[in-house]
């Protein structure tokens, strides 16, 4: 008995010491670069707003952010590859409306995101802008529509169980419309191929549908979000022609489970401070961004409404392979 007080009294100071340890790293933190994993390749929404978001945390912390590109699977392959790092802070995941139908469509998955990986900051929203080839004889949603029903069209997107893939099947589902799908590992490949005429149309995300807009080498039909852009006021929402058709891309930051608390409550901290920087705000906004800025309990109730709404859309559409 007494051998056991013994132990239990040199124990207790290590046990009381852990929050403070905790505490520490989370005042030092980070001591050296960040990784984070996105589901996308270079040249995409998620890609363009995670350097973004590097280099300005850079200007506070010192420390680079390292974007680790892992397209494939709709993202699959990043959720199980940041899955298998040291939950010390150090590894983070940017969290999308890609990867969350992807949880809904794909089946067999390694990983649960609502149990594997916590919360940190919703960053912003942004819609997905149908496109074209100029070569395509319709210049509005109605027209499209109209041509899909006399002919074959191929559209484009990310990979199977994508947003983009989503955002397809539904607008054939309410246009009461066929359409071929073709997966790409990525949206760039997409737009590339749609650029040369391999496919008619696809859907991209705003940051990353912008160069092409500008360039005036694809025509946007129409924005999947129930409301217009503020960068894009004169192309119209898709529901303008179709009512009740909505799907969006968001882009968040989570940890895996097991980070410690003040770390993850350090990293949202700062980066609702840096979506309040009036330079960063810019850069997000011209990128065609809603920006949001969330605190972690804001991306919790987020991430639950977006997964009971594309659950629904998942169910409407047939697109479920589970």
């Amino acid at each position: 008995m007494r051998i056991l007080k013994l132990i239990a009294a040199l124990i207790a100071p290590a046990l009381l010491a852990v929050p403070a340890a905790h505490a520490a790293d989370a005042s030092k933190y980070p001591e050296k670069p960040i990784r984070l994993i996105i589901g996308s390749a270079a040249g995409s929404g998620p890609d363009i707003f995670s350097r973004a978001l590097g280099d300005q945390l850079y200007k506070t912390w010192n420390q680079r952010i390292v974007v680790d590109t892992r397209p494939g699977a709709a993202g699959a392959i990043s959720a199980e590859l940041a899955l298998q790092a040291v939950p010390d802070g150090y590894t983070w995941m940017m969290l999308t409306s890609q990867l969350l139908v992807a949880s809904e469509v794909l089946s067999n998955l390694k990983f649960n995101l609502a149990r594997d990986f916590k919360s940190v900051s919703l960053i912003g929203t942004v819609p997905f802008v149908q496109m074209v080839h100029p070569n395509v004889p319709a210049k509005s949603v109605a027209e499209l529509v109209a041509l899909a029903k006399k002919q074959e069209l191929r559209y484009g997107s990310a990979g199977t169980g994508a947003t983009e893939h989503l955002s397809g099947v539904l607008f054939t589902h309410l246009s009461g419309t066929k359409m071929l799908h073709v997966p790409y590992k990525g949206i760039a490949q997409a737009i590339q191929d749609t650029l040369a005429q391999e496919v008619q149309l696809t859907y991209a995300v705003m940051p990353a549908a912008r160069p092409h807009l500008e360039s005036k080498r694809l025509r946007p039909l129409g924005v999947t979000t129930s409301y217009r852009s503020k960068l894009y006021p004169d192309i119209p929402s898709i529901s303008e022609t179709l009512p009740g058709y909505e799907t969006m891309g968001w882009y968040s930051v989570v940890a895996p489970t097991g980070t410690p608390e003040p770390i993850l409550n350090r990293v949202s901290a700062e980066i609702q401070k840096a979506t309040k920087d009036p330079s960063f705000n810019a850069t997000l906004t011209k990128l065609g961004s809603v920006v949001v800025g969330s605190d972690r309990a804001g991306l919790d109730a987020h991430r639950r409404s977006q997964t009971k709404s594309i659950a629904e859309l998942v169910k409407v559409s047939g697109a479920r392979s589970k």
